[in-house]
């Protein structure tokens, strides 16, 4: 039974940091292309930053040099570092894992509940 659990969301100053943690059970994240996904009452799922099995990552525009995804296999858990938040990064942050075709199209098997992220 594969299961993400995300956390690290909050309220915030513009300009701050925050950092989610995404930790995953009963699937090799290694093995797994995952990423972080956003959502805003109202409007679509947004790809926010994505990071593949050979640890290539990617970045939607928006948040290019203020965001970092990263991941640690040993302990099946995702990051997403973010830095200069900006009031439009308010959202629900959401992680996804599965193969690299399904987490890109944004139908993953595989997502987490979500996590609020409020910049004010």
């Amino acid at each position: 039974h594969v299961q993400l659990v995300e956390s690290g969301g909050g309220s915030v100053q513009a300009g701050g940091s925050l950092r989610l943690s995404c930790t995953g059970s009963g699937f090799t994240l290694s093995a797994n292309h995952v990423a972080w996904f956003r959502q805003t009452p109202g409007y679509e799922r947004e790809g926010v930053a994505a990071i593949r099995r050979d640890d290539l990552t990617a970045y939607t525009d928006s948040v290019k040099g203020r965001f970092t995804i990263s991941k640690d296999n040993a302990r099946k858990t995702l990051y997403l570092e973010m830095n200069m938040l900006k009031p439009e990064d308010t959202a629900m942050y959401y992680c996804a894992a599965d193969q690299c075709q399904r987490v890109a199209s944004g139908t993953s098997r595989y997502w987490g509940q979500g996590t609020q992220v409020t910049v004010s």
